[in-house]
Order: structure tokens, then C-alpha cells, then sequence
């Protein structure tokens, strides 16, 4: 039986426990619940604290995860990117008080704070940088007014609670993050002769991924237009051409970006399709 971590609260639980869903497993309906377990899928489910997520899979205890990068980089354990999941995107940013700072270099000597101790030391040992790192547990933002540093390292998704606290963003991001799929590295990463149960779980979850990414389009056109069309809607390999009764006009289907549709529903338009029809995805395998 295949062992998966999925978060248990945070920004991250919602929207991976809908992934799964769409996904075709089950999921907890009740908050309270830790473990679960999907017999149809032979697959159980460990709902635990997202920055925990990477040492359970990390040790082997548990056989994949979804948590965030930054706090798979963060762990340095033995666990690997498998696949990203398109939600919980943000940026690891520097943030120090207005006009204190403008460059990464400017950082040398300095008292940082931060909740990635693990992350940031890596940065800056990457960049010959040697500042001072405070591990804190939250509330970064308020440790330099604290006293406490001079600068932080934190997620970002606004900013808005920085510019509240007199704080602005300084140098090029140290990471973007969004929710990841893990797996342990090295030997034993596909442990218990799981390796073909963790191939259909990334299958399903990028099947979930493209349907949430694209749509289906349908429409008609005169023939001698199909290879204008097909410029507007390649499709993933090519689109579909069916012949319709009026010998002149043909059918054609193609999957296209969701974000899109509207701009190539006029496009085709223009060009002089007709009956142009669009459909959500709700499965598919690429």
C-alpha cells in the first residue's frame, strides 16, 4: 500500500487534498482525522504538519509527499522533486527597513532572520555571503524592529505585511515556491516495490494539471482554411479533422489553453469558423 504525506493545515491542505480528489481519491471529511486509508486505490493517507513532510519522506517512513519547495529545501534531507502542482506559489525574498539595503552583498556582517535557516545558509554559503542567521518560528517581520536583525529572509506572497511593518524587498529572489510532489532519493526511494504505485499517482496528478490548464474546442470550417485554423489550435500533437456532410466544411477538435479561449474564439471567428464550442476537461492522460 502505497504511504502518501499530505498537509494537514495551511495554505498548502485545501488545495492539495482537491488535487487528490480530482485525482480520484478519497480524502478526509472531517478535520480531525490524521490517517486515511483508500482501499479502491490501495493507497493511505498521513495528514501531517507541512514542514514535517520532507523528513517522514526524507527517513522513509512514508513513500512520497506534497509540501512546498522551499520547505523540501529547507529540510535537507534525502527527498527529491517529483512534480510541481501549480498552487501555493511564492517568492523567499530578502526584506529589510526602507532604504537600508538594496543589494545581497550589502548583507555581509549583518543578523538575518528568518524561518529557513536551512535554505538561507545554503544561499549565502552559495554566494560567499557570511552574515549572522536567527532561526525564528514566525512573526520574522517583527524581529528587526525587535532588535533582533537587520534584514529577513521570509515567503512572499503580497507583501502587504512587510510594507505594514516599515520593511521593503531588496535583491533578486532567493526561491520561487509552490506545492511540490516528493519522494526520497538514493536508495530505497521507491520503497516497498512502490515505484509502479507512485507512477500512476504522478499519471492522475498530471492529468489533473492539463484539465485544469486547458479546455476542449469544437468548431467548423470551410476546408480550405483547416491549416489557418490549425495555427490558432495546434492541439497537444495535432487536432482532430472530421469530414461533415456539407463536403466543403469540416469538424475540427483540439485541446487549447484555458486562459486563452476567449482570444482564439475570436480569432477563429474572424478567420470564418462557425458553431465554435468549448468544453472542460475533467480527466485526462497525456
Amino acid at each position: 500500500m502505497l504511504r502518501v504525506a499530505v498537509p494537514n493545515k495551511g495554505s498548502l491542505s485545501e488545495a492539495a487534498s482537491a488535487m487528490l480528489s480530482e485525482a480520484g481519491y478519497r480524502q478526509r471529511r472531517d478535520n480531525r482525522e490524521l490517517v486515511m486509508v483508500d482501499p479502491d486505490n490501495d493507497i493511505e493517507f498521513f495528514f501531517l504538519r507541512p514542514r514535517d513532510i520532507a523528513v517522514y519522506v526524507g527517513q522513509g517512513t512514508l513513500d512520497v509527499g506534497i509540501t512546498g519547495r522551499d520547505l523540501l529545501l529547507d529540510a535537507q534531507v534525502e527527498a527529491e522533486e517529483l512534480l510541481p502542482l501549480g498552487f501555493a506559489a511564492s517568492t523567499f525574498r530578502f526584506a529589510g527597513p526602507i532604504g537600508d539595503f538594496s543589494v545581497v552583498e550589502e548583507l555581509e556582517g549583518k543578523r538575518l532572520a528568518t524561518s529557513y535557516d536551512g535554505l538561507l545558509r545554503d544561499y549565502l554559503a552559495e554566494r560567499g555571503i557570511k552574515a549572522k542567521v536567527v532561526r525564528l518560528d514566525g512573526a520574522v517581520e517583527s524581529s528587526v524592529r525587535l532588535g533582533v536583525a537587520d534584514a529577513i529572509a521570509d515567503v512572499v506572497e503580497t507583501g502587504n505585511t512587510l510594507k505594514a511593518a516599515g520593511m521593503e524587498i531588496f535583491g533578486e529572489p532567493i526561491l520561487k515556491s509552490e506545492a511540490v510532489l516528493i519522494r526520497r532519493t538514493g536508495e530505497g526511494g521507491a520503497a516497498n516495490g512502490t515505484a509502479k504505485e507512485i507512477d500512476v499517482l504522478i499519471r492522475r496528478l498530471q492529468g489533473v494539471l492539463v484539465a485544469r490548464q486547458y479546455v476542449l474546442m469544437d468548431y467548423d470550417i470551410r476546408k480550405e482554411l483547416v491549416e489557418q485554423a490549425a495555427g490558432l489550435t495546434p492541439g497537444l500533437e495535432s487536432p482532430t479533422v472530421s469530414p461533415l456532410r456539407d463536403s466543403d466544411w469540416v469538424a475540427v477538435r483540439s485541446m487549447v489553453p484555458k486562459k486563452e479561449t476567449n482570444r482564439i474564439m475570436d480569432e477563429l471567428y474572424d478567420l470564418g469558423a462557425r458553431a465554435i464550442l468549448v468544453s472542460s476537461i475533467h480527466a485526462c492522460r497525456i
